[in-house]
């Protein structure tokens, strides 16, 4: 397992999902991380088990330091009141995971689906929801990446998908993780002279609370658990020579087979391809 002793790690939208498996998978390495979200125990209607105090006291449990803080990841000022906190507790951060994501709430409007609408039939707000989180990844990034390139190191990871390389069910959800790409492309490209990386990270199928409210619906056999995905995170931090890869899009089951690392039941991920995805 990788040894993230002393490193500093922010996942943002780590409260449920593929954010909390993050931060436990980086938890498990060692490292302190901030878990930023917007559900928080101060939020009456919180699911307990569903929010960033749970998300952080889980991350300690397996060994790293969980610090929660709440973000709403869609407001600018949110994000930089957390990272000025962040950054007066800790100093700096060696690693910042963008994975704060809000584009599948609201897929039906007034009970009917929409999500998979023609672009003309699509209501204009979601494209301000969807590439409002992109927004969120860029806000997170330029705060974090002062401190990266003062010790000239540093990793940023971009969580994507293939609707960036092929259409799947709705024009704004592909535009939305072609821009996430982008982003890490050519934050990559500035970042390299500071010796700091920049990537994309593509998760296969995730067995997030979600899909598995809806597991019958889909082929379970070569599926991730959340926190394999941090795992892949963490062999990347963990990785010397990690900067080879900056710029790239990376695929989760692909690292496993790289550096080594199975899911928490033991299970080999196979990476799938385009075609599959």
């Amino acid at each position: 397992m990788p040894d993230l002793h002393g490193k500093i790690a922010v996942v943002t939208g780590a409260s449920r999902g593929v954010g909390r498996g993050i931060a436990l998978g980086l938890g498990e390495a060692g490292a302190t991380v901030y878990v930023t979200g917007r559900t928080s125990l101060a939020d009456s209607s919180a699911p307990i088990d569903g929010t960033i105090q749970a998300t952080a006291n889980a991350v300690t449990q397996l060994g790293g330091k969980g610090i929660a803080i709440r973000c709403d990841h869609a407001r600018d000022y949110e994000i930089e009141i957390a990272f000025e906190r962040l950054l007066s507790e800790a100093g700096h951060v060696d690693i910042l995971v963008n994975n704060a994501w809000s584009g599948y709430e609201k897929m039906s409007i007034n009970g009917a689906w929409t999500w998979d609408k023609p672009f003309w039939e699509q209501p204009v707000w979601r494209w301000d929801a969807l590439l409002g989180d992109v927004r969120g990844y860029y806000v997170a990034s330029r705060l974090a990446a002062p401190s990266m390139i003062a010790q000239k190191s540093g990793l940023i990871v971009n969580i994507s998908f293939w609707a960036a390389q092929k259409h799947m069910g709705n024009l704004l959800y592909g535009v939305s993780k072609a821009a996430t790409d982008k982003l890490a492309a050519d934050m990559a490209h500035e970042l390299r002279p500071h010796n700091v990386t920049a990537v994309a990270l593509y998760p296969g199928l995730v067995r997030t609370e979600e899909v598995m409210k809806n597991a019958q619906y889909f082929d379970m056999s070569n599926s991730e658990s959340p926190q394999y995905v941090g795992r892949a995170i963490a062999a990347l931090a963990a990785d010397p020579n990690v900067v080879s890869k900056s710029g790239q899009v990376v695929l989760t089951a692909a690292l496993g087979q790289e550096y080594g690392f199975a899911d928490i039941d033991g299970k080999v991920i196979r990476p799938i391809t385009l075609a599959e995805a």
